[in-house]
């Protein structure tokens, strides 16, 4: 715990606002920064907190020696001058998560899930499951509430299950899971580690402090997933591999098989190994599979994840607007057998479109968007796929309308991040939604 401390937070958003409340009732002073504009009523509150709020876009210049302790928004680059000049003052780097993990103070089981795609259909998955058989759970993390919001309702006893990203780990030390599930790895998020061996080091804190007694889960058909772990001390479980896998239609655990792919609402392999992942742990917490059949009869997916919006004139609009990477982007296209007019692009993170090439073969027209949007003709006219560069997603939509025909499909899966024209991959879904619903 945190007490009688001088704490700088950098960046608010939900993590930052809850962790300083969190942090309120410790005697700390607290000073909050962020660069943009807050919702008025949320710095109110903090202020009446006794908490201090400044916008500023150089932190670098508030944070002093005088602070005892940097809580770092998981958005902020490890290289930001802010970040540089606290590790330069030796005053340590923490995150929300990270803080909150020590103000739990009763016997729970933490699952912690992580991957460079899956995370958020496997989590929910496993929420879902778990509320179906009446286990007391708390859901949280990269999914959307912050730990230090639900810690003090925990109960003894309760399950917490998180979703962790991998600019989250980035900032652990102490934080322990007694369950860690890693769905994948793949080259993703490389402008903020530097390199896919600095991500690949970053993800395997999800095993940290593990030792035989704590488990982890991992996916045997993902070579870079069984080289990091080959070495930790979990106790360890896979799937896709000879036990637990996915054939002829059908989801085996243990060598059997548990339900027919055809009787699933979500489709697509990648989903069927979220699935996998959600069976092998309904196992491991020995909870009855009628609980997890029953979440699968009526389970439709996770809001921007291969989403489906609607049909107008014979064409199905899908948002994946959470595809930030190509690999994601990969995944949304085997979904679907072809005729796709596929909406790419966003923030430039020197990522390798490439990865799709394999599978232009199903798309007939590519709409360019956002600060890629150049590279990404480029990469089109290379494979002799039609394409059209905009600015904004808006604009790709008006060329859209004019070029689909009865039987296409409109995929929004940007193999991109959305910072450089939205504040999170679902405002860029929404809107996405919204030109859909007024067609």
């Amino acid at each position: 715990m945190i007490e009688n401390k001088k704490v700088f937070i950098m960046g608010m958003a939900k993590s930052g606002y809850e962790v300083a409340k969190l942090l309120s009732k410790g005697n700390n002073e607290i000073l909050v920064t962020d660069q943009k504009d807050q919702d008025e009523k949320l710095v109110s509150e903090l202020e009446d907190l006794g908490i201090k709020f400044i916008k500023t876009s150089e932190p670098e210049n508030i944070l002093d020696e005088s602070f005892d302790i940097v809580i770092k928004n998981p958005a902020v680059l490890p290289f930001h001058p802010c970040i540089k000049k606290a590790e330069d003052l030796n005053i340590p780097i923490v995150n929300e998560m990270e803080v909150a993990y020590h103000y739990i103070n009763k016997p729970v089981t933490i699952i912690g899930v992580t991957g460079s795609n899956g995370k958020t259909t496997t989590v929910t998955l496993i929420y879902e499951v778990l509320k179906s058989a009446g286990i007391p759970v708390k859901l949280g993390g990269n999914i959307g509430t912050p730990l230090s919001k639900i810690v003090n309702d925990l109960k003894e006893n309760d399950i917490l299950l998180l979703e962790i990203s991998d600019h989250q780990l980035n900032d652990f030390h102490d934080f322990k899971t007694n369950i860690s599930v890693l769905t994948n790895l793949c080259p993703t998020h490389l402008d903020y580690h530097g390199s896919y061996e600095t991500y690949k080091s970053v993800k395997k804190k999800i095993f940290s402090h593990h030792t035989h007694e704590d488990i982890a889960i991992i996916n045997a058909a993902n070579y870079d997933s069984m080289v990091l772990t080959k070495d930790i001390a979990s106790t360890k479980y896979y799937f896709n591999n000879e036990d637990n896998y996915i054939a002829d239609g059908k989801i085996y655990v243990d060598k059997t098989p548990v339900i027919n792919t055809e009787d699933v609402l979500i489709k697509g392999n990648h989903n069927y190994e979220n699935i996998l992942v959600t069976y092998l742990l309904a196992k491991l917490l020995k909870i009855d599979f009628k609980h997890v059949e029953s979440v699968l009869k009526v389970f439709k997916g996770v809001e921007h994840r291969i989403e489906f919006v609607r049909t107008v004139n014979g064409v199905s609009y899908y948002n994946d607007s959470k595809s930030t990477n190509p690999t994601a982007t990969v995944t949304a296209l085997k979904s679907f057998d072809g005729n796709i007019h596929l909406i790419l692009g966003g923030m430039e993170r020197s990522q390798d479109f490439n990865e799709i090439k394999p599978y232009l073969s199903k798309v007939k027209v590519i709409y360019a968007i956002g600060e890629t949007r150049n590279r990404i003709i480029d990469f089109a006219r290379e494979n002799n796929v039609e394409a059209y560069e905009f600015a904004t997603l808006k604009e790709a939509m008006e060329k859209v309308k004019t070029e689909v025909k009865d039987g296409d499909t409109v995929l929004l899966s940007p193999a991109s991040a959305s910072w450089d024209q939205y504040l999170r991959f679902e405002d860029r879904g929404n809107e996405f939604k919204t030109i859909v619903n007024n067609l």
